[in-house]
């Protein structure tokens, strides 16, 4: 057993290391006509969850499935963009 502080820090190392990566799916119309935030997404160690505008749920094996997905209608390219958390101030 150990003290609440040595606890707490050990729970923020544990987020810290699992905490899922951030994600969004831009889709680009055209050839640079257009563009638009097509979705959202969490990857987490294993799989990531996604949530396109149109709130449709996606549970997919990688980010990469999610573009591909986003991808297929006519004249539309869609790439994916790691979000960076801001610092904390």
């Amino acid at each position: 057993m150990c003290g609440e502080d040595e606890f707490a820090e050990l729970m923020k190392e544990l987020i810290d290391e699992e905490a899922p990566r951030l994600f969004a799916v831009v889709q680009e119309l055209g050839e640079r006509v257009d563009g638009r935030i097509a979705a959202w997404g969490m990857a987490f160690a294993d799989h990531v969850e996604v949530i396109a505008d149109c709130g449709t749920r996606l549970s997919l094996r990688d980010p990469d499935r999610a573009c591909h997905l986003l991808s297929l209608a006519p004249d539309v390219t869609a790439r994916l963009v790691w979000i960076t958390p801001p610092t904390p101030e």
